[in-house]
């Protein structure tokens, strides 16, 4: 079901953020809101609250997204996005500053992704009142999670029109300069087996730990693709993000298996089948590149005592210069 819009209507209780102020000190209001991905509401609202009275600009509520743009009728237009959410909160919030190395840094939660960027961007919209071209501002949620949540993506598919422009730019931090996206994300698991046993006769059971070494080895000592696009040059990625499992103290683990959460990042001008692929699919020995189902890999064979099981899912993530997710292909598609 498509998200509703609503009519800008501030109540008297609703947060305004303070934009007269440095984009530090704003940076420091937007993150002390806390807008962990599903949580985004409070944040959303004093965003549109804050601009409510800008009379330069239209502003569109859809969901927890927020649009913001002029309309002088100029002969171009850019689109400027951020996205309002983080990853869950970590003991780092309220904000504070840190010195290191003889210099203050805001820290906590959100202040590097991306609640800077967007804190430069509503001060922006708020004080450029006549640019010199059309501008649209995005701030929307969900797009550290799946996405079929991401808040761009729910934009796109219901308001396309919003989307019109000649030139586009999410404002992920890059130390200030231009840096190209990933083609789409993909995010897979990697399962081993085991059998349960007493860690003082560990010889009867079968550690299922143990043999995802082999895989975390490989991982560590894969060399990253680097891809020129454009004059930019993107870094491809292979990572181990995750793993899970549990023992008790004197035994091996009392689920007989591991899995390890393996992440790839894909520059956007790899084909179907790059030399990515190939390494990727050397690095895990797994069959998720592969329509069709190949053996299992040596550590994780099937055996009287053991077997293996993979499964795969994809993330689409919005990037700098793809501003509509529902026309860019994921990883999953190709």
């Amino acid at each position: 079901m498509a998200a509703l819009e609503s009519p800008v209507n501030a109540g008297p209780g609703t947060e305004r953020l303070d934009l007269a102020a440095s984009s530090v000190d704003i940076t420091r209001q937007i993150c002390d809101i806390d807008s962990v991905s599903g949580a985004e509401k409070r944040l959303a609202d004093a965003i549109e609250a804050t601009l409510a009275d800008a009379a330069h600009l239209e502003l569109i509520r859809h969901g927890n997204c927020v649009v913001a743009r002029t309309n002088l009728g100029r002969a171009q237009r850019v689109i400027i996005a951020g996205h309002i959410d983080t990853v869950p909160v970590n003991d780092n919030l309220p904000t504070r500053f840190e010195t290191f190395e003889d210099r203050d840094y805001l820290w906590g939660r959100g202040t590097v992704d991306m609640k800077a960027g967007v804190a430069v961007q509503l001060k922006l919209a708020a004080e450029l009142t006549a640019p010199r071209v059309d501008v649209t501002w995005m701030w929307y949620d969900n797009e550290e999670v799946s996405s079929e949540l991401n808040g761009l993506g729910l934009l796109a598919a219901d308001r396309p029109d919003l989307f019109t422009g000649d030139f586009a730019i999410l404002g992920e931090p890059s130390n200030g300069q231009v840096e190209g996206g990933c083609n789409g994300t993909i995010r897979f698991e990697l399962r081993t087996r085991g059998v349960r046993a007493h860690s003082a006769r560990a010889w009867v059971g079968d550690n299922a730990i143990h043999k995802l070494g082999a895989v975390l080895q490989t991982l560590a000592t894969y060399v990253p693709r680097e891809v020129e696009v454009e004059g930019l040059v993107y870094r491809e990625g292979l990572n181990a993000i995750g793993i899970s499992g549990e023992w008790q103290a004197t035994s091996s683990p009392t689920r007989p298996w591991c899995t390890s959460t393996i992440a790839s990042r894909r520059a956007a001008a790899s084909p179907r089948r790059s030399p990515t692929c190939t390494s990727c699919s050397r690095a895990t020995r797994s069959w998720w590149w592969m329509p069709q189902r190949a053996p299992a890999p040596d550590w994780t064979r099937p055996s009287r005592a053991t077997s293996s099981r993979r499964s795969g899912r994809s993330r689409d993530r919005s990037t700098a210069g793809r501003m509509s997710p529902a026309s860019a292909p994921s990883e999953s598609r190709r």
